[in-house]
């Protein structure tokens, strides 16, 4: 699914008026129907519902749904900004309509605030996706007052105040804090930053109806991975296949204290459907590995302790993956850097192998294109710097894709992808629960998998971010978020790929 500028979104509104054709006042009542209809499914007659107004379109999206609602027997009141005598037409004419109803109370405010009992409904239509400044004045203390209501809180479309892109000169105390968001047709980019959760709240998104081929035709460098897309890219298995046919892969990983990290990607590798894989591994780990991952083949290091020299004929592998538990030892630096000079495909760089990066930066060169590396937020900043804010964040991990030719998968809610022509992939599984130790070496394992069954590199990382996070969603349903392991996830790795059949 495409995430496009709120520009954008707008000529797509146009587009679909003009070709489908639809009035405007018409698809705002598609809009307005569509936000009527999950609200019903979800709240009951017995709670008062407080509508707050703007005088564009956002607001006559307001007064629309308030109409409705009082049609449906619901306890509505109407605020509307006198900040001018102006409305825009549609919302004009869904101001009229409200006002014929007349089962609505309607008042103008511009300086004083309604009492809104506690446990009542509040539903923000005050400024839409065109919001281009931060709010000031009584708007300003209109947001806060609303906010410190203690009440759920509906936003329409876009939580007011909030820009849909980059929010970083953005004022926090003047953006609503929604409970719920309500958006139509396309996730605004805004919703996919942590430093909006507050603010966004849960968002869900609405069909109303925008024409096809404007959605098809508008370009994108940013994109909502969903089910229907990536389980398009699944692969099916011949019936006659071997184990060759599923590629081999190397596993450089583990240390003394950490060998955790290195069975739990060697199990997430198998689960993920590698033909044969070969753990390197120092000798203290041997018997730890040989026990726990018994399908694993094993490549001893020269020491006991840390990984010290290179494993033999790194050319007959069709994947490999670095880093998962390996220590950050000179003698390992050494013997890491020594270890990209050797490469002869795109290789996985996670954990420690992005540390010792971090500290050797000019190592990066030697890296084929399209390999991948999978950072979280502090190994990402070590690697490209601080950042002001995460939509320059995302510039930063886009940037440095580009720049060194890498698949950059930036894990968090909502991991990132990002790939050498400047594309985003924002993920749609995973939850809370997968934050937890050895999450990411399960993720490392699943990528290095698919990649060793010759899926190109940025498929390899699309379907690893999202099986993974499937796997993680179907084992919080058996666990909760609390009490889920990194293990769980590798459990129900197979219940995430029959998913996707």
């Amino acid at each position: 699914m495409k995430i496009l500028k709120t520009t954008d979104i707008r000529q797509i509104d146009a587009y679909t008026i003009k070709h489908e054709p639809v009035s405007s006042i018409d698809l705002m009542e598609r809009a307005a129907t569509a936000i009527f209809r999950w609200y019903i499914d979800r709240f009951t007659t017995s709670q008062a519902i407080y509508v707050f107004c703007g005088n564009g379109n956002n607001g006559g999206d307001g007064l629309a749904l308030a109409r409705l609602l009082s049609e449906g027997n619901y306890d509505v009141s109407v605020y509307i900004l006198r900040s001018s005598d102006y409305f825009s037409p549609d919302a004009q004419i869904n101001y009229e309509r409200l006002k014929r109803q007349n089962k609505t109370r309607i008042e103008f405010i511009s300086c004083e605030f309604p009492e809104i009992p506690s446990g009542s409904i509040i539903i923000d239509a005050l400024f839409g996706s065109g919001l281009n400044r931060p709010l000031e004045g009584f708007n300003v203390s209109l947001v806060q007052y609303i906010n410190q209501t203690g009440n759920t809180i509906l936003s329409v479309d876009i939580p007011s105040g909030l820009f849909g892109e980059d929010n970083s000169r953005n004022n926090r105390d003047s953006i609503i804090q929604a409970t719920y968001t309500l958006n139509f047709e396309i996730p605004k980019l805004a919703f996919l930053f942590p430093e909006n959760e507050k603010q966004t709240g849960e968002w869900h998104i609405l069909r109303i109806g925008l024409h096809p081929e404007a959605l098809h035709n508008f370009s994108s460098n940013f994109y909502y991975t969903t089910h229907k897309e990536i389980s398009a890219e699944l692969k099916p298995r011949n019936k006659f296949a071997h184990k060759g046919n599923f590629g081999k892969a190397l596993l450089v990983a583990g240390s003394y204290g950490m060998m955790g990290a290195a069975t739990l990607a060697a199990k997430a590798c198998y689960r993920a459907g590698v033909g044969w894989l070969k753990t390197h591994v120092p000798q203290c780990g041997v018997n730890i590995m040989q026990v726990s991952v018994p399908e694993s083949l094993i490549s001893i290091d020269n020491d006991s302790f840390r990984f010290t020299s290179l494993p033999n004929n790194l050319e007959s592998y069709n994947a490999i993956a670095i880093g998962c538990g390996l220590g950050q030892h000179v003698e390992t630096q050494n013997i890491f850097s020594k270890f990209l000079e050797c490469l002869h495909c795109p290789i996985i760089l996670d954990a420690d192998a992005l540390n010792i990066l971090s500290k050797h930066p000019d190592k990066v060169k030697h890296l084929l294109a399209n390999s991948i590396i999978t950072p979280h937020r502090k190994e990402f900043e070590r690697l490209a710097g601080e950042w002001k804010s995460d939509y320059d964040c995302l510039m930063r991990q886009i940037d440095y894709a580009v720049k060194n030719n890498l698949i950059v998968v930036l894990k968090g809610a909502y991991t990132t992808v990002a790939t050498p022509a400047g594309k985003v992939y924002f993920n749609s599984t995973g939850n809370a629960g997968m934050a937890t130790a050895g999450s990411g070496d399960v993720l490392t394992g699943i990528i290095l998998a698919l990649l060793a069954q010759n899926y190109v590199p940025e498929t390899a990382a699309r379907l690893g971010v999202y099986i993974h996070g499937l796997a993680g969603d179907i084992a919080r349903d058996d666990f909760g978020e609390e009490a889920l392991t990194a293990s769980d996830i590798i459990n129900h790795i197979g219940e995430g790929f029959q998913n996707l059949y």
